[in-house]
């Protein structure tokens, strides 16, 4: 599948994927972000951000985890995007070794149980309990109770608890999930992060700025896509159209004077060419792309 050579691997050596599940908003994005050791995956305070399927890659001299980051699993909002969402969390978790089911600690819902009413029964499923750093979850044996009540609820092949935002036990999840991975090489070359295109990534990149200085409601009637993607003489040329659902949403994504829509432009830009490791010529603009949401076909060529 790939160019370069794969490498000798010691006895012993496992090989397989993880799927990270959960409602929106419990951090999934930022957990995998940290278990690779770099930012593929989108992430924001609002919920509903990470659209794709976006798999991530983790190697060492023991395994290799390859990461695959779902979509919230989304109960208030239903239209053809949504359910297209909901089936990607469904089928991210056949076929995986391990479904790592992220939650908050201190607060379960529920959403969380919608979410927990799909996870398989015939996979393992590890509960990650999220968000430790916050003032409620410091209180150890609350903490403990509350995990407690959690596992009534679900035959979990075992339990951890993260930091997520702050990196804390990142290591020790990492030690959890190798035993439930399968013996075998590596699938990708130890050097390789995500399996997803330049392209793609780019795009994510704006939809997270996009997500990141916009209200809270305009976000979940626009996405982005990439009209052209080119290399020239170690220059990248990136153009990339944010579409919107209504024509009065135009103005809100551009901003006075265009400030808006050149910050975010801005931001990107430099969030591209340090992932590239490359200088980026990036163009954004707004159109018009009435009923996207509820438009199969529409969604189809987006790749949702």
């Amino acid at each position: 599948m790939y160019d370069t050579p794969l490498p000798d691997v010691p006895p012993g050596y496992r090989c397989g994927f993880i799927a990270i599940v959960g409602r929106p908003n419990v951090g999934k994005s930022t957990l995998m972000n940290h278990l690779i050791g770099q930012k593929i995956s989108i992430t924001s305070k609002k919920a509903q951000t990470t659209r794709h399927k976006v798999t991530g890659i983790y190697t060492d001299d023991t395994a290799q985890l390859v990461f695959v980051d779902t979509p919230g699993f989304q109960t208030d909002h239903r239209n053809a995007l949504n359910d297209r969402l909901n089936q990607n969390v469904t089928e991210a978790m056949s076929g995986v070794d391990v479904v790592a089911f992220v939650i908050e600690a201190m607060r379960f819902t529920e959403a969380d149980r919608t979410v927990l009413k799909q996870l398989p029964r015939h996979t393992p499923v590890l509960l990650v309990v999220n968000k430790i750093d916050k003032d409620k979850a410091k209180d150890r044996l609350a903490l403990e109770h509350f995990i407690a009540g959690v596992r009534a609820e679900f035959d979990f092949a075992g339990v951890e608890v993260v930091s997520a935002k702050h990196g804390l036990r990142i290591a020790n999840l990492l030690s959890a999930l190798k035993p439930f991975l399968r013996e075998g090489i590596p699938l990708y070359p130890e050097d390789m992060v995500t399996d997803k295109s330049s392209r793609f990534l780019a795009m994510e990149i704006v939809r997270e700025k996009l997500f990141r200085y916009l209200g809270e409601e305009l976000p979940y009637a626009m996405n982005v896509e990439v009209e052209q993607f080119k290399e020239e003489d170690g220059l990248y040329h990136i153009y990339i159209a944010v579409l919107v659902d209504k024509e009065n949403q135009k103005p809100i994504v551009i901003g006075k004077g265009g400030e808006k829509l050149k910050k975010i432009s801005t931001e990107a830009r430099l969030d591209m060419e340090k992932l590239f490791e490359t200088k980026v010529f990036l163009r954004v603009w707004v159109k018009v792309k009435s009923g996207w949401a509820d438009d199969v076909r529409f969604l189809n060529e987006l790749g949702l």
